[in-house]
């Protein structure tokens, strides 16, 4: 017997969107609660602070100065080398009872108790105007990639698809939002670089998917919408899975290997990964379907084809 339908979906993803949308919603309710009653945790990128450039006579260790540091109530110091392991950059917010220049005194002060020998080498002020410039230019490039995506994805595909992924990409990067005003990490600029990397993650993975539906609505004349799509997500869904996992394990070895000056990248990057995944699953071509897409949306068939298609 001849099978009209050679791609049989083996889970019905399509069927299950309802419960994906309560947990979207549920996830997007609570990362806007969040945003609106905790906000977002600046780092010294963005609010500024003081800069103190210290030398030590050998290489340092960034673990111990940071210890020592909290121990001396610098709680918010940023510390990390500054071009050689004996040079160490520290940034702090600035002082609300004393000067930059006090300031900088106690913070060597503290650090000689454990290495007699370190140096002072520069005191700086950095304001927030630049940290604000920096926002605004993130701000900027996510709606350019926005826009770009729904140009994109219209011309290539369809404007219900481009509709349903840019949805689905501002719903990710909200939650990702969400999971930092949450857990109050420090949201600096390798946050930022890893919120800016995202957004072409989930893309990515959207593109692949919406890729392998145009191509079976043009093999499986006699499927339905729901039927085509939930194969295709099932044909893609072993590509989807490995990217996903061995992108995992990478940025995990980061987050617990990283140190300190990497965990808000990696953490970030790990939720992003996971709601991106998730997303382009059962997200963005579920929003599409529930926009109308059909058939003739993606295909501009011949009259020979309708002929074939619309045949008992």
């Amino acid at each position: 017997m001849l099978n009209l339908f050679p791609y049989d979906a083996k889970f019905d993803f399509f069927g299950k969107r309802r419960y994906a949308y309560i947990i979207s919603v549920i996830l997007l309710l609570a990362s806007l609660a969040s945003l609106a009653t905790r906000g977002i945790n600046f780092g010294l990128d963005f609010t500024g602070g003081v800069v103190i450039e210290v030398g030590y006579p050998k290489a340092a260790n960034l673990d111990s100065i940071r210890a020592l540091l909290k121990k001396n109530q610098f709680n918010e110091a940023v510390v990390q080398y500054f071009g050689t392991s004996e040079s160490v950059m520290i940034r702090l917010p600035p002082a609300k009872s004393e000067n930059q220049n006090q300031l900088a005194d106690h913070v060597l002060a503290a650090l000689k108790t454990e290495e007699p020998g370190v140096q002072m080498r520069r005191v700086e002020y950095v304001g927030p105007a630049v940290g604000k410039e920096l926002f605004n230019s993130g701000a900027l490039a996510m709606l350019t990639v926005l826009g770009g995506l729904l140009l994109f994805v219209s011309l290539r595909y369809q404007l219900k698809m481009a509709a349903g992924a840019v949805i689905t990409l501002s719903h990710d990067l909200i939650m990702i939002l969400g999971f930092l005003s949450i857990t109050q990490i420090e949201f600096n600029l390798t946050v930022l670089a890893a919120y800016l990397a995202l957004a072409g993650y989930s893309i990515n993975d959207m593109i692949v998917v919406f890729d392998r539906m145009r191509e079976n609505f043009r093999k499986m004349r006699k499927g339905t919408e729901i039927e085509i799509m939930n194969a295709s997500v099932n044909q893609t869904m072993s590509r989807t899975v490995m990217t996903a996992l061995t992108t995992f394990l990478s940025v995990l070895a980061l987050f617990v290997f990283g140190g300190e000056s990497l965990f808000g990248f990696s953490a970030t990057l790990l939720v992003g990964i996971v709601l991106g995944t998730f997303s382009s699953i059962y997200v963005a071509s579920s929003l599409a379907l529930d926009m109308g897409l059909k058939r003739q949306d993606l295909l501009k068939l011949t009259d020979k084809e309708r002929v074939i298609d619309t045949a008992p």
